[in-house]
Formats: structure tokens, sequence, C-alpha cells
């Protein structure tokens, strides 16, 4: 058993209480570079990230370039259209590809001019001729796992993570009745929030701070006593919520016969270790995937849109519009919320306090941390 230290042996005790006493995570698990690195190492190296949706990537050339463990990516849909997760570094001199998102059928570095195919073959490389040693067909962008998991992209660094399908499996069960892999995604956004990736992770996870956070919003379309928080499983947590009928949008569309009873109004939130969240409801969801940049910065990747079920309803544009409406109000009061949380982490007059019960899930996060940083 490996001797622990610094914020791994803090949270270590954090853990080791059970839940109706436990308090929230130290401090130094949120703002020690140390465990940043840790969780890089750890954590998002080895583990399953969700580019987005793999409807995002709809054409030949459609591409996403992204950094995970501090490794440059790119997304891209091929020519012979599979999606692929691979290097965004040219074979030459070491130079990045691509930025953001876009379509490139060829990708051509801006450095030197070295090109590739989209599925990261060397395509040309100007003046090599001189250089006996060189062999255009032994050049192509490093690969990485790619799995497109009921409509989601997610990529690994770790040539041996389990099989999506495999890991989350329970997950699956879970929302069949659902049929998330049908739900088309009808925004995408991207941005970076002044605060621990962590922070936001656990925002979501508890819906504790609906009523107060959200006052203006969504407070009170849900009530405390209403809301399911268990034991989570070791590869992600969830709580689910009860919807007022009068949401139309967040329930059950008359055409749909999968859902029976109080189903057809629950939403399901749902926490995909490391790093994907996602609020799914019969009628539409949304989502984040979160990855640390650096200790006080996360960057987000935030989409949604609708279950097909609502596809044929002549008030849908209006409908989702007023959705976005209201999620992109939600956005201000979290952003607000976890940028404060953080501002007070750094404090050090600040102490974690005891959890209360509808904040089950950040415990088995916390579990679920120590377990991927605290191994050899």
């Amino acid at each position: 058993m490996p001797v622990l230290s610094g914020p791994v042996a803090e949270l270590a005790a954090n853990v080791a209480v059970p839940f109706e006493q436990a308090r929230a995570m130290p401090k130094s698990v949120y703002t020690s570079p140390e465990f940043l690195e840790a969780e890089l190492s750890k954590v998002f190296a080895r583990e399953w990230y969700c580019v987005g949706r793999a409807s995002a990537l709809k054409e030949p050339g459609d591409y996403i370039a992204f950094e995970l463990a501090r490794q440059p990516l790119m997304a891209i849909r091929g020519l012979d259209g599979e999606i692929r997760c691979q290097s965004n570094v040219c074979l030459h001199r070491m130079s990045t590809l691509l930025e953001g998102r876009g379509n490139r059928r060829i990708i051509t570095c801006p450095y030197h001019g070295w090109s590739y195919e989209a599925d990261g073959r060397l395509r040309s490389a100007p003046a090599m001729k001189g250089n006996d040693g060189f062999c255009r067909e032994n050049y192509r962008l490093p690969q990485l796992r790619t799995e497109i998991w009921l409509g989601w992209l997610m990529v690994s660094l770790n040539p041996d993570a389990q099989p999506v399908s495999e890991r989350f499996a329970a997950v699956e069960d879970m929302i069949r009745p659902f049929g998330m892999a049908d739900y088309a995604e009808w925004f995408n956004e991207s941005f970076v929030w002044n605060t621990n990736w962590k922070v936001l992770a656990e925002n979501f996870m508890e819906s504790y701070h609906l009523p107060v956070c959200h006052a203006g919003t969504i407070g009170g379309l849900s009530k405390l006593e209403e809301m399911i928080c268990p034991p989570s499983p070791p590869h992600f947590n969830w709580h689910s919520i009860l919807k007022d009928p009068a949401f139309r949008i967040a329930c059950a569309h008359p055409s749909n016969t999968r859902m029976e009873g109080d189903l057809r109004r629950t939403t399901l939130l749902l926490a995909l270790y490391p790093s994907l969240l996602i609020t799914l409801t019969p009628g539409y969801f949304w989502y984040l995937s979160l990855r640390p940049k650096g200790v006080g910065q996360v960057h987000v990747t935030f989409g949604g849109g609708m279950s097909n079920d609502f596809l044929n309803d002549p008030d849908v544009p209006e409908l989702f519009a007023t959705l976005k409406g209201l999620l992109d109000k939600v956005n201000v009061e979290d952003k607000g919320c976890t940028e404060r949380v953080y501002r007070g982490l750094c404090s050090g007059l600040a102490a974690p306090g005891h959890l209360s019960h509808p904040e089950r899930p950040n415990y088995d996060f916390a579990t679920y941390l120590f377990r991927m940083t605290g191994q050899p």
C-alpha cells in the first residue's frame, strides 16, 4: 500500500468516514497544482472523455480540436464516414495542426505545409526528396481509442480502457426508456469559467442548491423532498427529480408509449466519471463535458437538444427557444455560484462543512477521485 501524502492523504481521510458523517472535500483537492497533476495523469489520461455528440461531425472533414491531459487532439470524420480521434501535432517539427472546429478534408500544417488525409495518413511533404531516410508511407498521426456510445463521441488516451458500453452498462439499462441515442443536438457551445472543474461537477451532482442559486429560474420547478439520491456505482452517480407536469417540454410526449407513471415526468441527472454531466428528461437533454484548465479554470463544452418525439410538433421551435433561453439564464446563475465557491476555497479562513443528504453524489464522486488518485 503506497504511503499517501499531501492532498491525496487529506482526501483519503475525507472519504474514510461514512456518508452520514462526511464533509465536503478538502480545499487542497481544488487548489493544489500537485493534485491537478495527479488528476491529469491518473484520471483524464486513463478514463473516457466525451468530446460531444457524434452528430456534431456530420460531413466528411468536420472536426473538433481539443486538449486532453495536455495532449492536443482532434476528432474528425473521415472521407469513409468514420469518426476518429487522433493527435493534433504535425509529425515534422511538431506544430499543432487544427484550431477550434470546422471542416478540413485535407489537414495542412501551418508551419511547413506537411499535409495529412483526414484519417491521419501523410499525404505530402514538400522538399523532402533529399532525405534518404524519409518514407511518406511510414507517417501517420497517432490514433486514439474512439467509441460512439448512445450518440456520444468518446475518446481515451488509454489503449487498455474498458469499452464504454461495458463501463456504463448500468447507465444504459437505466435510461433505456428515454431513447437518448435518438435525441437531436440543437446547440453546442464552449466557454471557460474561473473555477475548479470539480466545483462545477459537484454543482451539477447535487440539486440541494436549486431553491437558492436558481431562485430566479428553475428553483421552484422541483421539490427537495421528491429528489432521489441513492448510493452510486463505481463509475457514475445519479439523482432524479420529478418535474411539474405543466413544464410540458420536460415531460413525455403524448406519442411516447415507452414510459408510464412518474417516469413520464422524471428528470435524471447523470454524472459519468470523470466529467460528462447529463440532464436527461423525456422531452429534452442538456450536458456539460468538463476538462481542467489549471486549478482555477475549467473548459466547458455545453450542448443540448430535443427528444425526436417532439420534432413534428408545430410549436417545437418556440418551445426550444424558450428552453434555451432558460438554460442560458441557469448557466449565468451557476457561473456566479461556482466562481464564488472557488474564491471561497482559496481563503485561509475557509473550512469544509458537513454534507446534506441530497449531496450523496458528491461523496461518491470524492470516493471515486480518491480511488483513482490514490493508486500508484
